[in-house]
Order: structure tokens, then C-alpha cells, then sequence
């Protein structure tokens, strides 16, 4: 079938079908895995790709993470490096964690690559990856601080055949299994990933029984096409020039020294180069990338502010030019230590991008999110049952206001997109209890479109644990736009039996011991636009839901808040009567 020959019906008809097949595929893996940090949070993102390794639908459902949906095409061309896909056979899985030379942003992410064969010929390739709760390494999680090698980081897999006809090597878990400390759940989630593959197989083998192995192929690459199409007009909208915008990263857990991440985008029409080649070299510690990373957040941010709706495949991807240099935090060197680069560092690279976009499409871009995933790992051995254990959470903060809308509360932005793990789900599973789970008042960057506000949760451990702490926007707040304030930074303390607190720095792996209270707090989304201008009735519903005070309404806000009575209501809520104005 030539190109005059597509059929714009049949097009949508066959989209449709392949955003089904993914969406099907990756439920597949959270129904059967056993991990809190994918059944419950849904950290992990799948795939359908061409033969020839070029990504062309992603699940389109509410699961999946930027980050991961852009390294994954770096992982996929890996594994076909290192295995002649053609040699492989029905039933045939690769598995690799590598960031080096290209593959996933860290070693937790752990990616599954499947062949589909249909009549005796391989006609796609199925994959997935998924954040596991812990590779080995220096501490629980991971993705500990205070390394400077990706040796001490975790179990480092090559591409490697670890499934065979079905079935999962023996030798090779077992090699997996002796360098992983909660083995029940890492297994059971390997067996859920090839459980996803298999899903995708099946369904794709059942189109090709409908349509044909010309017409799905035909159509498979023809949705490539379709999406640089798209994606090239959109760029039109960026108006043509450069422009330079640069944020900080506050140390990298050995040192407090900056990192700065500096950007140039130069808009050609229907093309555009990002130049991250000024920004600063290497860190010692962990918070370096490597190139698949990089490029994952450049596709996330064009897409989103230019064409939300567009099909991220590898089309998409075409009309950009990512320029990083080697030996710089952000395309680091073998055997750099990388593992914290997804949660903090990537994050930094999308606020810079928005931040020199705002310049030229102010309308389309938001003052930035709370810049950092706000990672809790904490581990050790579990009273109950004597069982190693790591639980795993990023903590969602503020959204970002844009220039006719509020931010969002207590939201996972950007590069990540998981769920928030239920109290239930953790107090089941864990040695620890969840003392408090709020929003923050006046945590918000003001505004007249305000951001949103960050989240405090409390803990308390069961039992000696190690903690690793992967934050920042401690001391830089997440900042705002055309006269919008910054937002309340990060924080996180240790409070002991005796109500002393200890301050935590925001990136740090630590021992704390039995009964003791661990207090995050994420940071909030920054304003848009001057705070005196914000409709005096929005700052009254504010102050209504107990996201700004009174005091700060008046100080900030310049609105004037008349409290006629307080009541309490049948539903024991709060409710303020008043009169506002602005004064």
C-alpha cells in the first residue's frame, strides 16, 4: 500500500485501535504486579514500536509518565544493538536498566522489550518499563545519596534475554534475586511486565487477523508520519528568534555547591534547537543525566503547551535538535552516579524550558510547578514478619498558575504522573503510620492566578529505618510569572519522642531510628501575574477552604477579610460568613 493510498478513515479507525491495545496492556501490568509503588502509585508506562524500533503509541490513559515514555525509545534501540530481534523467537523477552550507554533514566526502571511475531515474522515490538521498589545497592530504594558511582547505586542489567519462550530464566533470577532485597515483590513484578508484553502481543496478532499484516503495518508507520506532521505545524506557533532561560539545582548531596541548568532555544518554524550545552559540568553526587533523559523532557514540554492531543511517537520527535556536552550534569560520563536525575534534575530541565518559552508564548506556558518529585525511600526489616521491606513515594506539590488559571494542589507534575498511595495501602504493607495527610495553607505562590498549594504528610517509623530524601526548591523557591510571587519551598524534619526536631537537607540517605516522626512538606505551584489584582471573591473562596489565612489574604492578597460569624455546620466544617473587599 503506497502513501496516495492511506485512508484518513482507516487512520483513525487503526489509531484507535493501537491506543486500545496499550491501554489494555499496561492495566495488564497493574492488575498483576505486586509492588504498592505500581498496583497502587502506577509508576511504570508501555509502548508499541515498529519493527525497526521507532516508538509509535504510548498508553494514552491516565498511566504513564513523560519521563519514562521518552527513555524507553533510547532502551527499546539498545536491546536491539545488543540481540538480532529477527533471531529471536515467540515468547522472547529483553530486560535492561541501563542508563549507559542509552536506556532508562535510572536503574530502579527496569524495562522489558518483547518481539511480536505474527505468522512466523516479527512485525512490532512490545515494551514496558517499571519503576521497582528496589535494584540493590547502597541503600533501600536505590537511590541513595551520597555516592558517586552508579556501581554503588544498584544492580546494573545489560540487555539480557530474561525471558525465553515464556518462561523466566531460572539462572538469571536467581543472579537478579541475591542483589534485590524485597524479592517477592521484584519477581512479581518482572512476571506482571512480561504479563503486559504478552497482552499487547496477543491483541496486535488479532488485528492482523482483521485487517492483515500490510494494512497494520502500513499503518503503524503511517501514524509516525501523521505525528511529525502535527507536530511541525505546531511549531509554527513559536514565534521565530532564541530564547535563554537558566534554574539551579541546590547541591547534589555531597556538596551544597549550585547546579546550574541553562537552556537556548532557537525557533526555526517548523523546527526548533535546544542548546543545553552551557549548562554546569557533572556533579559528584547523584543528580546527573544522561541524553534519553533530556530529550524526554524537551518532547514532554513542545507537546504539551504546542499539541496536547498529538500522538508522542517517534514522528514527534523528529523536527528537534538536542544539543547536550558530555561531562556536564547533564549528559554524564560512565560511571557517574545518576539515580536521583529523574526526580530532581529532570524536573529542573522542564522549568527551564518553560521559563524561556514564556518569553515567547507567555499564554501558553505556567509559572513553575513545585520542581521536584519529593522522593521518600525508606527500608529495613519489618517487625511483623522479619521480611526486608522499602517503601517508595514521590510526594505530589503546587501546580504552576497560568495566565487565566489557578494551579492545582497537591498535584505530580510534569515528568511524572503517578498516584499518591493510599494510607491504607501503606499502613497494610509497611512498618510505619501515617500520622497526618493535608494541603498547606499559604504554601501557594501568589498571584492573580494563583498556584497551588503543597502537601504535608507524617509519618512514623516501626522499627530502625533508613531514609533517603531526594527533593529540592528548598532554598530556591519554584518561581512565578509576570509579577506572580514564588511559592513556599520544600521541607523536611525528624522529630524524636521528646518533641525534638531535626532539620533534614533536602537531599540525603540517613539512619532513623525506632518511633520517630518524619515531616515532609512539598513546595507549592508559583503565581501568575500581581497578587492586589486577584478578584477579591476568589481570595474569599480561598480563605473559605482553608488554603490562604485571613492575615495573608490582607498582607499579600491586599483584600480585607470581615469575619461576621464562625459556625460549625452539620458536617462539623468550618465556615466563615463574611464580608471582603479590596482596600
Amino acid at each position: 500500500m503506497n502513501k496516495q493510498a492511506i485512508d484518513p478513515i482507516t487512520l483513525e479507525v487503526m489509531r484507535n485501535a493501537f491506543y486500545s491495545i496499550a491501554d489494555e496492556m499496561i492495566v495488564a501490568l497493574i492488575r498483576a504486579s505486586y509492588s504498592t509503588n505500581i498496583k497502587d502509585r502506577r509508576d511504570a508506562s508501555c509502548a508499541i514500536y515498529t519493527s525497526t524500533g521507532d516508538v509509535v503509541v504510548v498508553a494514552q490513559s491516565e498511566i504513564g509518565t513523560p519521563l519514562h515514555l521518552g527513555t524507553m525509545q533510547s532502551a527499546v534501540r539498545s536491546a536491539m544493538e545488543a540481540y538480532p530481534f529477527d533471531g529471536l523467537k515467540p515468547g522472547d523477552a529483553i530486560a535492561m536498566n541501563m542508563p549507559y550507554p542509552a536506556g532508562p533514566g535510572h536503574l530502579n526502571d527496569l524495562c522489558l522489550i518483547s518481539p511480536v511475531f505474527y505468522k512466523g515474522e516479527m512485525i512490532a515490538i512490545t515494551a514496558n518499563q517499571a519503576h521497582h521498589v528496589d535494584m540493590g545497592g547502597f541503600a533501600p530504594g536505590s537511590m541513595p545519596f551520597g555516592v558517586r558511582e552508579i556501581f554503588q547505586e544498584g544492580l546494573q542489567i545489560p540487555p539480557i534475554k530474561l525471558f525465553r519462550s515464556g518462561e523466566l530464566e531460572p539462572e538469571l533470577w536467581s543472579l537478579i534475586s541475591q542483589n534485590v532485597r524485597p524479592q517477592v515483590e521484584v519477581k512479581g513484578d518482572l512476571l506482571a511486565q512480561y504479563a503486559c508484553n504478552v497482552t499487547g502481543s496477543r491483541r496486535l496478532s488479532e488485528l492482523m487477523d482483521r485487517f492483515g499484516t500490510t494494512t497494520v503495518s502500513t499503518y503503524l508507520k503511517e501514524m509516525i508520519s501523521y505525528s511529525e506532521r502535527r507536530m511541525r505545524a505546531a511549531l509554527k506557533k513559536v514565534p521565530k528568534g532564541k530564547y535563554k532561560y537558566e534554574d539551579v539545582i541546590e547541591g547534589d548531596g555531597i556538596t551544597d555547591n549550585p547546579y546550574m541548568i541553562r537552556v537556548e532555544i532557537e525557533s526555526r518554524g517548523d523546527s526548533i534547537k535546544v542548546d543545553f550545552s552551557k549548562s554546569d559540568d557533572a556533579a559528584l553526587g547523584p543528580i546527573n543525566c544522561r541524553w534519553p533523559s533530556v530529550a524526554a523532557c524537551v518532547y514532554y514540554v513542545f507537546k504539551a503547551i504546542l499539541d496536547p492531543e498529538l500522538p508522542p511517537n517517534a514522528g514527534a520527535y523528529r523536527p528537534f535538535e538536542i544539543i547536550v556536552r558530555d561531562g556536564s550534569v547533564l549528559s554524564a560520563i560512565y560511571p557517574m552516579s545518576v539515580c536521583n536525575a529523574n526526580i530532581i534534575t529532570t524536573q529542573r530541565i522542564t522549568d527551564v524550558l518553560l521559563g524561556a518559552l514564556a518569553e515567547a508564548i507567555p499564554e501558553k506556558i505556567q509559572a513553575a510547578c513545585s520542581g521536584t518529585m519529593n522522593l521518600l525511600n525508606i527500608g529495613g526489616t519489618n517487625p511483623r514478619n522479619g521480611v526486608l521491606y522499602n517503601y517508595i513515594e514521590t510526594y505530589a506539590g503546587g501546580q504552576g498558575a497560568m495566565h487565566d488559571l489557578d494551579g492545582m494542589h497537591a498535584i505530580q507534575s510534569h515528568m511524572t504522573n503517578t498516584r499518591n498511595a493510599p494510607v491504607e495501602a501503606i499502613e497494610a504493607a509497611y512498618p510505619l503510620i501515617v500520622e497526618k495527610y493535608a494541603l498547606i495553607p499559604d504554601s501557594e505562590g501568589a498571584g492573580e492566578y494563583r498556584g497551588g498549594v503543597g502537601l504535608t504528610r507524617i509519618l512514623r517509623t516501626l522499627g530502625d529505618v533508613q531514609l533517603t530524601l531526594s527533593s529540592d526548591r528548598a532554598s530556591v523557591p519554584p518561581w512565578g510569572l509576570f509579577g506572580g510571587e514564588p511559592a513556599k519551598p520544600s521541607k523536611c524534619e525528624v522529630i524524636d519522642s521528646k518533641g525534638n526536631k531535626m532539620g533534614l537537607p533536602s537531599k540525603v540517605t540517613t539512619s532513623i531510628p525506632n518511633d520517630r516522626v518524619i515531616v515532609t512538606e512539598t513546595p507549592g505551584g508559583g503565581g501568575w501575574g500581581i497578587p492586589s489584582m486577584r478578584d477579591p471573591q476568589d481570595v474569599r473562596s480561598d480563605v473559605l477552604d482553608g488554603l490562604v489565612s485571613i492575615e495573608r489574604a490582607h498582607d499579600v492578597y491586599k483584600v480585607q477579610i470581615i469575619p461576621e460569624t464562625l459556625e460549625i455546620d452539620e458536617d462539623t466544617t468550618l465556615k466563615l460568613r463574611d464580608n471582603c473587599n479590596r482596600f
